[in-house]
């Protein structure tokens, strides 16, 4: 940090992507600080086993894989600390981020501070997530070969995930609170397994309850019309939206998408200079570790080409 207190890099938050970029921008000898509110390792931190991260051929526990990722941005001299972002002001050839209430100075800020699923908030769900409730079917649908599956959600993800589940599930059972809100094309996809009888979709269905016995998830009480519907199930998995991390910039200059993704250019950079995102937070990110951890490395191979245009 110069005379001016001007830090190289702040990086809000501390997931796969972040200690990523961190570990590029540090080894280069950029002072690189990162400011995380929650759990270091992000969503990855909380996933009980990671299957489909390269190197890791039996697999890797998320917090296992968490500690390293820190440990190796530690090792070149990335600084993490605990703290809550509110805001991010332009002041041209730095940027203000304030942090706990109090102002920090930087020429450069990466935003990777990732998105959370949205949940039911039933009984069950918190207990057993990541062991029986899932949210990425692609993550962990491999592990349910054979078995019968319960998908919570109507729109475009939940169908696509639902069909995606067929590959393995003996049967899958769709709950759709209302009404579906697919689109045609994946509607008309998803009724050529409801016509083989690999799915059921059960309209106005609200999931009351994820049951358990002997500590693994058994099944789903569901409220309908009609009454209550009892499904036997393996594993729930659960697509009802996204919640980004960026409630901080709803006031900010730096654009968002509809849902509230931040907007990059091919440089991973905002509307608003020297300020990236990657990861989870990045509209057109396809949520997989293994991607966020791509983007990490690209965001700060540009951070460090924006600083260097700064001299």
């Amino acid at each position: 940090m110069d005379s001016n207190n001007i830090q190289d890099v702040v990086m809000i938050g501390a997931g796969p992507s972040a200690l990523t970029a961190a570990l590029y921008t540090s080894r280069e000898d950029i002072d690189t600080v990162l400011f995380e509110k929650a759990v270091i390792g992000g969503m990855a931190a909380i996933t009980d086993q990671v299957d489909n991260y390269p190197g890791f051929p039996q697999g890797v526990e998320g917090m296992d894989l968490a500690a390293k990722l820190q440990s190796q941005a530690e090792r070149f001299g990335a600084k993490i600390e605990f703290g809550e972002v509110s805001k991010i002001t332009n002041n041209g050839t730095f940027k203000t981020i304030v942090v706990d209430g109090k102002e920090k100075k930087a020429r450069a800020v990466l935003i990777a501070t990732g998105s959370d699923y949205k949940k039911t908030g039933v009984p069950g769900e918190a207990e057993f997530f990541g062991r029986g409730v899932h949210y990425c079917a692609t993550c962990d649908g491999a592990y349910y070969k054979d078995k019968k599956l319960v998908v919570i959600g109507g729109g475009n993800s939940a169908f696509q995930e639902a069909i995606f589940l067929t590959r393995y599930a003996s049967h899958i059972d769709l709950l759709v609170r209302s009404t579906i809100k697919a689109s045609s094309v994946l509607v008309k996809e998803m009724q050529k397994y409801v016509d083989a009888g690999k799915v059921t979709i059960h309209l106005e269905t609200v999931p009351l309850e994820i049951t358990s016995n002997e500590g693994k998830v058994s099944g789903v009480i569901a409220q309908q019309k009609g009454g209550k519907l009892i499904l036997e199930s393996s594993a729930v998995f659960v697509f009802v939206g996204l919640l980004p991390n960026t409630g901080f910039l709803k006031n900010s200059s730096i654009e968002l998408d509809e849902i509230g993704l931040v907007k990059t250019n091919h440089k991973l950079e905002t509307n608003m200079p020297g300020v990236f995102a990657s990861g989870d937070v990045r509209s057109g990110a396809t949520l997989q570790i293994a991607s966020a951890v791509g983007e990490g490395a690209t965001a700060a191979l540009n951070i460090r080409e924006y600083l260097d245009s700064l001299k």
